[in-house]
């Protein structure tokens, strides 16, 4: 591990607001946290090695859109320098992005901080902020087309669990934040310190680099004009291995076979059998990827059936078996630091 740093506490403080998701804000600040105790029984410090804060914009109970309650450590307006200001994600951002007096904040706030940046769809009030232009950056697959319009000159990568562009770090979502945060202690205190941290945690220290968020929900701009097919889209990607076929499908959505083919189509500009073979296939790579499971039992998952129908797929997709992909990936040299592989939320 590196040296402990001549500062004694490193202060790492979230930006909440209400209707704030819960893990975009605990799974961070666990990270350091779990670092800090980790640091101490090893006796590399005498103190926390971080000190972790929560803003809000009044003291007092915050609450998540779960219904959980966090209390608010201190009014944003009030903050000092510090070591890392992250801004957390949620529902609750859409409000958060209407508040004009936090929006002509966050330029100064982020100044006050050695690095910064975002979980989820906090990268949403940063871009709106013009604190994201010319920077490299991601954010959950849902907002990205969002953060594009908010941000034109960012240059977003859709497929990476967090990105580092200098002192800006992002994240896709939830989880990815705390692969983030592990990444960031890392920077701090060295690979050792982040593996135990990840063990502690049973986390991930750094995903498959060729895991890939689900991007068949972005598949050809769909517009989601009809709020019903984005729920169908997201129940699908949950439901793989059940009956998908258009008939299925349309059932489920109480409409006609060739009504509903010819919604869809219009929705997300390809065809329901289409869809589903993407989604299928995204989600096989995900387990090649990251799971030691056989490839029938992969097929079995995402609903293909059997390995052959499996094996075919990758064929037609990638040129390549599922067996030579997973082999590709587990000699694949890891990626720089600054972007890390893709997320599937």
């Amino acid at each position: 591990m590196q040296e402990p740093a001549p500062s004694p506490s490193r202060r790492i403080a979230m930006l909440g607001f209400d209707g704030v998701q819960v893990l975009d804000v605990a799974g961070p600040l666990e990270v350091f946290s779990c670092a800090s105790r980790l640091l101490q029984h090893h006796g590399m410090v005498a103190a926390p090695a971080y000190d972790t804060l929560l803003l809000a914009r009044h003291d007092g109970p915050l609450t998540s859109s779960s219904g959980l309650a966090f209390i608010g450590t201190r009014p944003w307006r009030t903050l000092g320098p510090v070591d890392t200001l992250l801004v957390s994600g949620g529902a609750g951002v859409r409000n958060a992005l209407r508040e004009r007096d936090l929006l002509d904040w966050l330029p100064r706030g982020m100044s006050l901080a050695r690095r910064f940046g975002s979980v989820c769809s906090g990268a949403l009030l940063l871009a709106r902020a013009g604190l994201l232009e010319g920077r490299s950056v991601t954010t959950h697959w849902a907002f990205l087309r969002e953060l594009t319009a908010l941000s034109p000159t960012a240059r977003i990568d859709p497929d990476a669990v967090y990105v580092r562009d200098g002192e800006l770090w992002t994240a896709a979502g939830v989880t990815a934040g705390m692969n983030m945060a592990l990444a960031m202690v890392e920077d701090d205190w060295g690979r050792p310190l982040a593996n135990e941290v990840a063990e502690q945690l049973v986390i991930y220290l750094q995903r498959p680099a060729a895991r890939a968020q689900i991007r068949v929900l972005l598949a050809a701009d769909a517009t989601f004009a009809d709020g019903r097919f984005r729920s169908l889209a997201t129940w699908l990607v949950q439901h793989l291995d059940e009956d998908l076929s258009i008939d299925a499908l349309a059932a489920r959505m109480e409409m006609s076979t060739r009504h509903f083919s010819r919604c869809f189509q219009q929705e997300f500009g390809v065809t329901p059998k289409k869809f589903v073979e993407r989604a299928r296939f995204e989600a096989a790579r995900s387990l090649l990827a990251e799971a030691d499971l056989s490839l029938q039992r992969i097929a079995s998952l995402v609903g293909l059936g059997s390995a052959e129908n499996l094996r075919r797929l990758f064929l037609r997709r990638e040129g390549i078996g599922p067996a030579a992909y997973r082999a590709r990936l587990r000699n694949q040299v890891a990626r720089p630091r600054e972007t890390h592989g893709d997320a599937r939320l």
